[in-house]
């Protein structure tokens, strides 16, 4: 095909290929376990698989409402209502989304303009800085402490100004596996008390929690929740991350605006996969099991390599374990992941592409949502380094 012939201009100049793409590529090519991408390579919950088969039997294959089943909001509603002590009304203050990062695009691009700053908390997941572009927004970087991921906040007050639109957190955090305190959460709330700035607070593990800590959601803050956009994804907490089901819970006035963006982008998502969530929601240790199911694989995962060359900070949350390397060698990360899947059949995420300035601290991501099977295999290979 020739040259094409007509002047275009990118909104996203500085986006590249990301590395989830690069490295599912070469884990393909060189036949590498897998853990890198973060979702599960088991099968879900037979049951659901069989209610979302029902659902379609019995019809449920048409338009959904825009805004969501109403009998699954009525459950998300309850949910939130039961752990957070926050109530949001089913009717206009919760909406189904194409999982999480659909609701963190349309959250950010009811609002952000030209010239707004958004604050990211780097490493940040890589979702948020290209939303926040395209709509003419200026990312601003707080960078978390190398070593425990912790947030210096008077370095956080220090970033906001007059154009300061909004906040994106996320806890459990992505890539660290860390989380949020009670303390980190009063601290966000009272630096934002009397400004008008939006938070969209990225909570998809929020049922993935370790160690008997628990998840500090926005919702359990009277003026954080006055302010903020919950985004929740069905995919990682039901390992089906294919589905792309998640939902949002905001104020009636930001989900007013959200609906806006909404109703033009996406419409409705999946009818049979919301009839079939309405029903298997209704048992709670479908969801409150996790934390159980994913720190004993964790445990399994990290006990492995106690006697390892690698170095770690058990995971508090997500099913993420980042490992430290600096005792194997000094190569960049990019390049060591590269190398593992290469020359080990290995595959892991390097840390530095989620970074300010990429700047690298020897630290790879590992997903543990794996079969045994699979975590066996990796061990084999971690534990030869």
């Amino acid at each position: 095909m020739p040259n094409y012939p007509h002047k275009i201009t990118s909104k996203l100049p500085e986006v590249k290929t990301t590395i989830f793409t690069t490295v599912g590529r070469m884990a393909n090519k060189y036949k590498a376990v897998n853990l890198s991408q973060g979702f599960p390579n088991f099968e879900p919950d037979q049951r659901l698989l069989d209610l979302v088969t029902k659902a379609m039997n019995q019809g449920h294959n048409q338009y959904a409402p825009m805004a969501g089943l109403p009998r699954l909001r009525e459950i998300i509603a309850d949910k939130i209502n039961h752990l957070h002590d926050r109530q949001y009304h089913p009717e206009n203050e919760i909406t189904i989304t194409i999982g999480a990062s659909q609701a963190i695009f349309t959250a950010v691009t009811a609002f952000v303009g030209k010239g707004d700053e958004v604050i990211v908390f780097k490493p940040a997941y890589d979702c948020y800085e290209p939303a926040i572009e395209v709509n003419g927004g200026i990312p601003v970087y707080v960078r978390l402490n190398d070593k425990d991921y912790t947030i210096d906040w008077e370095e956080f007050r220090g970033k906001i100004t007059s154009k300061t639109k909004m906040i994106i957190i996320n806890t459990p955090h992505n890539p660290s596996g860390t989380i949020l305190s009670k303390a980190d959460m009063i601290e966000l709330e009272k630096s934002l008390r009397h400004t008008n700035i939006i938070v969209i607070s990225d909570e998809v593990y929020e049922h993935i929690i370790f160690d008997g800590h628990e998840h500090e959601s926005v919702s359990r803050f009277d003026d954080l929740a006055s302010r903020s956009f919950i985004c929740a994804s069905f995919g990682k907490t039901f390992h089906v991350t294919g589905w792309k089901v998640g939902y949002c819970a905001a104020p009636a006035e930001l989900m007013h605006e959200f609906r806006k963006t909404h109703q033009f982008n996406v419409f409705c998502v999946d009818h049979p996969v919301q009839q079939a969530l309405a029903e298997y929601l209704q048992v709670p240790e479908h969801y409150l099991g996790l934390n159980d199911f994913y720190q004993e694989k964790r445990d399994f995962f990290l006990n492995a390599l106690k006697d390892s060359r690698f170095t770690f900070t058990p995971s508090q949350g997500t099913y993420f374990q980042l490992l430290g390397y600096s005792n194997i060698t000094n190569e960049r990360d990019v390049d060591f992941a590269k190398r593992l899947i290469v020359e080990h059949q290995l595959a892991s995420i390097p840390i530095s592409v989620f970074n300010v300035a990429e700047k690298d601290n020897k630290v790879l991501r590992f997903c543990f949502a794996k079969t045994q099977k699979t975590l066996e295999k990796a061990l084999i290979i971690l534990n030869r380094l």
